[in-house]
């Protein structure tokens, strides 16, 4: 927008200007002011970012950690989810008990801690999780894995960190969704998670990854997961995660469809116009969102974040 001055200023500087001159300044000034720089045309496998709303600090340093069921990741990023260090990997331990695990994420977070001490934890966990609290982990087992205070255990080893814990596929969600109407998230890993969002909130989480796909009673994870694919081979694979698609946009309605996870790079179908691919390092991105207001306000999952309020304004 062009700036507008007084009539007493503007008069003390046409008086001082040429008419030649003035209308030269005006010209540029309004042409410089008032030009949009051309748009790109975001690609159909990139998620956008420019619709979403930056924190105004880069003070915060955020470990965000992402639990899988064939690997442990972790990196220090900042409040906007940009990676301040590398993002470090190892296999997830099996078999695995909640004391192990522990173990296994301190023992890999310790040189980032080290590098980059932080000032918040963000985790995402496969399985169900409320309240900061484990209540399923089926990579891990059900013996040993309900209400399971991972996130304080794992905060009390690094020094009493500010923890925050959610699902792995939400976690994700939030690095990739562009905050209008109604985002659903698909991952593809060691099973199948599923996110919810409505105008960039995470809605309450839905366990569809256990739900009944076949005829056979077959669920998401037995059937799109990654044992499924090795067994039945990328070409039918595929042709079973396309009619997860179709499922889920008749159940969902949702107006656009990200797919994470490690295994999203070996789809070969043809995308329906309103999905898009997004790169699995969002698992660890989508960490600085659960320090947004609002994020994670109407899951109820964090009492904490249930009003309007969160760490960052």
């Amino acid at each position: 927008m062009t700036r507008k001055t007084t009539p007493k200023t503007a008069s003390k500087t046409t008086s001082k200007t040429t008419p030649k001159t003035a209308s030269k300044t005006t010209s540029k000034t309004t042409s410089k002011t008032t030009r949009k720089a051309p748009g790109k045309t975001p690609s159909r496998t990139t998620r956008k970012t420019a619709s979403k709303t930056k924190v105004t600090t880069s003070t915060e340093r955020i470990l965000a950690i992402d639990v899988g069921g064939t690997g442990l990741k972790a990196a220090i990023i900042d409040a906007d989810g940009k990676m301040k260090t590398e993002r470090l990997r190892v296999a997830t331990p099996h078999p695995c008990t909640p004391d192990q695990l522990v173990d296994a994420l301190a023992k890999l977070v310790a040189p980032l801690v080290e590098k980059e001490p932080p000032t918040l934890m963000s985790i995402g966990f496969p399985g169900v999780v409320r309240n900061n609290r484990i209540l399923t982990a089926p990579h891990f087992g059900v013996e040993g894995w309900h209400d399971i205070p991972l996130a304080d255990s794992l905060a009390q080893r690094l020094g009493g960190l500010p923890v925050r814990m959610i699902n792995d596929a939400e976690m994700q969600g939030f690095a990739a969704i562009e905050g209008h109407g109604l985002e659903f998230v698909l991952t593809l890993g060691t099973g199948a998670g599923t996110a919810m969002f409505r105008d960039g909130e995470l809605m309450p989480h839905l366990e569809l990854a256990h739900h009944p796909v076949s005829k056979k009673g077959v669920a998401y994870d037995e059937y799109i997961g990654d044992a499924a694919r090795e067994k039945a081979g990328n070409k039918r694979w595929n042709r079973r995660v396309e009619k997860v698609i179709g499922i889920l946009g008749a159940l969902v309605n949702y107006d656009k469809l990200w797919i994470g996870g490690g295994n999203a790079a070996r789809l070969t179908i043809d995308l329906p116009a309103n999905t898009a691919t997004v790169s699995n390092d969002a698992g660890i991105e989508g960490g600085a969102r659960l320090w947004h207001p609002r994020s994670v306000r109407e899951t109820r999952q964090l009492p904490e974040a249930n009003e309007r309020t969160g760490r960052f304004k």
